[in-house]
């Protein structure tokens, strides 16, 4: 997993550290000049690999309507910004992965669980406050046969993966950029870092909701805050990844058993 994942977290023990983030982890990769921190331009490169990834998810194309075609947007939508990030940091880029244990396991179901819990609160209370735009995908599953449903399940598997990517990724370049350019504490960046990510996930999800400001920033935001933690947690992909699918995988079966149910974050 190279240098970046075996280095210990320095200061976890006098307070650099969060309650909740495992010790056995260690730290974030790629952001403390000890760990030998990626450049202004390596981040550059990597956020514009993110651009171009959800870019190429977005398009419009033809081909992308087809049964084979749906997967391969799916699919580059993760594989641009890793080959970007394997590009500039070399074998490093592995950092992000980790293999799952039975208790990353069981912490993907928690995430999953608070998440819609979380989720569908903060929906309920704003939906009294002003107009909430439906997720296509509701429609599209309560009308496709089985064998679409299942297609698209399968799908969403690199789709939901590219997600976490697209989200650790700027996550750890404003980790870098307020830690190590600006100079402010661990837990500053990271607050400061967790909740751009927030927006920016919840700005990547206005096409899908109409353009609904509100709806994006405040309840996709607030999904995303909640599912990054387990990548915060344990440092590990997987974990924020697995939770982020069973979390919108429960939800899209609602929508096939409960028609007009709200839709997946």
């Amino acid at each position: 997993m190279g240098e970046h994942q075996s280095a210990a977290m320095p200061g976890l023990s006098d307070g650099n550290g969060f309650f909740f983030e495992r010790r056995s982890a260690g730290d974030f990769p790629f952001y403390r000049q000890s760990q030998t921190a990626l450049s202004g331009r390596s981040w550059g490169l990597i956020l514009l690999g993110v651009v171009l990834g959800f870019a190429v998810l977005t398009a419009h194309l033809a081909f992308y309507n087809t049964t084979a075609g749906g997967f391969v947007p799916a699919i580059l939508f993760p594989l641009i910004p890793l080959a970007v990030l394997a590009m500039v940091a070399g074998k490093a880029w592995r950092a992000l992965f980790r293999t799952p244990t039975g208790r990353d396991c069981l912490l993907m179901l928690a995430i999953a669980g608070v998440n819609i819990l979380v989720s569908v609160a903060v929906a309920l209370l704003l939906q009294h406050l002003f107009k909430m735009s439906a997720n296509p995908v509701n429609a599209m599953l309560a009308e496709a046969s089985n064998a679409a449903r299942i297609l698209f399940y399968l799908k969403t598997i690199p789709q939901l993966f590219g997600e976490e990517v697209v989200s650790i990724l700027p996550f750890l370049a404003i980790l870098w950029c307020c830690h190590t350019k600006l100079g402010l504490t661990r837990k500053s960046a990271i607050i400061i870092a967790w909740l751009s990510t927030a927006l920016i996930f919840g700005a990547m999800h206005l096409p899908t909701y109409d353009w609904n400001f509100l709806q994006c920033f405040l309840v996709i935001g607030a999904a995303r805050i909640v599912l990054l933690s387990g990548y915060i947690i344990t440092k590990n992909i997987w974990v924020s990844t697995g939770a982020h699918i069973i979390n919108d995988w429960l939800l899209f079966t609602l929508m096939v058993v409960l028609p007009g149910g709200h839709a997946g974050i």
